[in-house]
């Protein structure tokens, strides 16, 4: 199966983080969300083709400055959003 996903724009309220370290938390969050659909996959709901304009996901608990740490939780915020029912 394959699966494009394409995020145009990724709103993180309160969070700051330096701008030479938003690559490192991009390479994370799409590392971390690549592991979860080859692992879990997507929910029915959408596995066979949909658009989604705007994906609202729970709030999350960010722990530490990490950018590592925190696009791998970011990503997992995200997959709930999308990943299996």
């Amino acid at each position: 199966m394959n699966i494009d996903l394409h995020i145009e724009r990724l709103v993180l309220d309160g969070l700051s983080i330096e701008p030479h370290q938003r690559p490192l938390l991009q390479e994370a969050l799409q590392n971390e969300l690549v592991r979860l659909l080859a692992e879990r996959g997507l929910s029915d709901s959408i596995a066979h083709g949909l658009a989604i304009p705007k994906l609202s996901t729970s709030d999350i608990q960010l722990t530490g400055n990490n950018p590592a740490q925190l696009g791998q939780q970011i990503a997992r915020s995200v997959y709930g959003g999308i990943g299996h029912d």
